[in-house]
Formats: structure tokens, C-alpha cells, sequence
């Protein structure tokens, strides 16, 4: 086998078994950096056979970056994962075909991520396919140092594996809500102080994630509040996402309208603070 599985975790236990049941049908070297869980994540982690460390956690990509200089990944190819992530059999099937031979002319690969909500597929508003850097050879892929919605680049030709990994999204609402509140921190923090090294610019004309970083920032640059509203009605309105049901409703109201609501109050807040503000 000729590539290495990366895990985060954090209190996963709700997810994680099936996480590493998928990475095992890839890999047999599988590292899971987990940050201080006080659950059943390590025992569920250290029963599958994998390489289990502890890392405090600061954001996302620098856990992630600290995992690539410093876990002893086996092979010359790693797939990150979060603990909430895991494979299809398509999308395994597809990996493993690879792995015989990687092609020379591809660095890395996107692949597209479905996000389950309340146990059912969000697959209209503009939410699938989504596509994720997470496949890459070593040396080649690092990620980005963002506060927050952080993605990995990669140093080279890049190539798409069509067939999905499942974002499984199993907290309950109270905890959902609690992350976020968090996370609108984060990006209410590098709104207003934007991260300049090793960010990936906004390209129409580039690769997945340029064209939505460059699709961000037109967003980023609408009035407070008002963007909120336009976002939810073009993800659950025009880009159909009323079609997912009562879960795609409470996914697109808090995800697509409370949470970028939430951020720009946060940057009104923070904004009304400042001397002379």
C-alpha cells in the first residue's frame, strides 16, 4: 500500500469507528492526531491499530501542517481526513485503483465532500459536490494558514477523483451551534485581519478551491447583514436546497443565514469597539 491515512480528532467517538473502517480499505498506515478528546476517541483509535498522538490544537491548519513535518508517515502519498469524514466504497475503489500507479503528471487530487445533516444527504443549495484537497504526495501539499475554513494547496498538477467522501455530521445541535459560535470568531477575526502567508488567492479561472475563494470574496465584499440574507436565498431558494427536506431547511438556516449572520455581527461588534468607532 503507498499511502498514509492523517486523522484530527476531538471527542469522536460518535464517528470515528467508521472514519477508520474507511481508511483502512486504503491504507495500512493510519495516524490519528487527536487534541485533548476526553471521550472514547483514543480507545476507539488505539483498538483499530492506529497511530495515535496528542497535539494541542490552535486551528485547523496549523494542526494539520504540525502533522505533516512531524508524524512518521510510512509511504509517499497522504490522505487527510477529519474524524467526521470517511469514505465510499466508490471512492476507496477509486484510491486503490490509483495506488497501483500514480500518474507522473498529478501532484494531488480533489475530491468532492457530501455532507450529512440530521442523517440525510444535503445535496442541492450549491452544497455537492464541494471539492477538498486532501490527497497529495508528500511534500507537495500543505494548508493554508487561515483562522478559519482553512484548505490544503498543492505544489503541482492537480486531477479530480470523482466518487465522494461523506462529511457525517453526527453532534447534536447544541454542539453544532456551540462550534460555530466559535468558528464565527475565527472568521470574524481574519475578515477584519486577513492572514497574508500561505493563503490560497481567489481565481475564477484556477482550480476548485480558487474559484471559491475567489466567489468569497465578492461575498465578502456585500454590506453586513444583508449578504447573510442573499447567501440563503440563493443556496435554499435558487440553487434549490428547499428540495433536502426539513433537514436541508434547519441546515441551510443555521449554516447559509445564522452562522454568516452571526460573523457579521461579530465584525459590527468588534468594529463599534474600536476607538472612534
Amino acid at each position: 500500500m503507498t499511502l498514509s491515512v492523517v486523522l484530527l480528532s476531538f471527542n469522536s467517538e460518535a464517528t470515528l469507528g467508521a472514519t477508520l473502517a474507511s481508511a483502512g480499505l486504503v491504507s495500512d498506515d493510519i495516524h490519528v492526531v487527536d487534541s485533548g478528546s476526553t471521550d472514547k476517541t483514543l480507545a476507539i483509535a488505539a483498538a483499530a491499530g492506529a497511530h495515535v498522538v496528542q497535539h494541542p490544537f490552535e486551528n485547523y491548519g496549523r494542526q494539520r501542517n504540525w502533522a505533516i513535518d512531524n508524524l512518521p508517515l510510512k509511504y509517499a502519498w497522504q490522505l487527510h481526513l477529519d474524524a467526521d469524514e470517511r469514505l465510499t466504497p466508490e471512492l476507496a475503489d477509486r484510491i486503490n485503483a490509483l495506488k497501483a500507479g500514480f500518474p507522473a503528471g498529478a501532484d494531488g487530487y480533489f475530491i468532492p465532500r457530501l455532507t450529512y445533516f440530521l442523517d440525510h444527504p444535503i445535496r442541492h443549495g450549491g452544497m455537492y459536490p464541494i471539492w477538498h484537497m486532501r490527497l497529495f504526495r508528500t511534500g507537495k501539499g500543505r494548508c493554508e494558514d487561515r483562522k478559519y475554513d482553512q484548505h490544503f494547496r498543492c505544489d503541482g498538477p492537480t486531477a479530480k477523483i470523482d466518487a465522494a467522501m461523506i462529511d457525517d455530521v453526527r453532534m447534536s445541535l447544541t454542539e453544532w451551534t456551540a462550534r460555530h459560535n466559535r468558528w464565527a470568531d475565527a472568521e470574524a477575526d481574519e475578515l477584519l485581519n486577513p492572514s497574508e502567508a500561505g493563503v490560497i488567492a481567489g481565481r475564477f479561472a484556477g482550480d476548485p478551491v480558487q474559484r471559491k475563494r475567489a466567489l468569497r470574496g465578492g461575498y465578502n465584499r456585500a454590506p453586513l447583514f444583508l449578504r447573510a440574507f442573499g447567501l440563503f436565498f440563493y443556496r435554499y431558494v435558487l440553487r434549490l436546497g428547499f428540495l433536502d427536506g426539513m433537514p436541508g431547511l434547519i441546515f441551510f438556516v443555521l449554516q447559509t443565514f445564522w452562522f454568516r449572520f452571526l460573523v457579521d455581527a461579530k465584525i459590527y461588534e468588534r468594529r463599534m469597539k474600536r476607538p472612534g468607532g
